[in-house]
């Protein structure tokens, strides 16, 4: 059936419930898990009058994100680990959240997506779009999502 699922995380207890999920699914067909968590980059405002941040400034912010990403993507390889299942835990750097769960899944071979939805409903969804409907309507692969 399926050989490596991808399951995105962001650490918050939806998340977390996807995660455990994932996990499940993955010990009982022998699957492998690659978690990964999209660490975004620092925005630096190109207005008139925007503060300016230091270049080493914005490398600290960056890099303390990047450690809490892998942290965040850590505990689901050691909870899987728990679970006897054989897991990745990686982290990209990307503005474009939907886009880089797709290149992961791309680039880890990865055959099921497995993932959360925030359950945004009526304006909000229509206004801030969902990471979830971008992923579902972009990919070539499954993905199972979950409340």
């Amino acid at each position: 059936m399926y050989q490596r699922i991808l399951v995105p995380t962001d650490g918050s207890a939806l998340s977390k419930k996807a995660v455990k999920s994932a996990i499940a699914l993955a010990s009982s067909i022998g699957a492998e898990v690659v978690a990964v968590n999209v660490v975004p980059r620092y925005p630096i405002s190109y207005f008139e009058g925007g503060a300016n941040v230091s270049d080493a400034e914005v490398s600290r912010v960056e890099k303390l994100w990047a450690e809490q990403g892998q942290s965040i993507a850590d505990d689901v390889g050691k909870e899987a680990g728990k679970a006897g299942v054989k897991a990745k835990a990686t982290t990209v750097r990307s503005d474009l959240v939907a886009e880089a769960i797709l290149a992961a899944a791309r680039k880890n071979r990865c055959d099921l997506i497995v993932m959360a939805s925030h359950g945004r409903k009526g304006l909000k969804r229509l206004l801030l779009g969902s990471e979830t409907q971008h992923v579902l309507t972009h990919g070539t692969i499954p993905v199972l999502v979950l409340r």
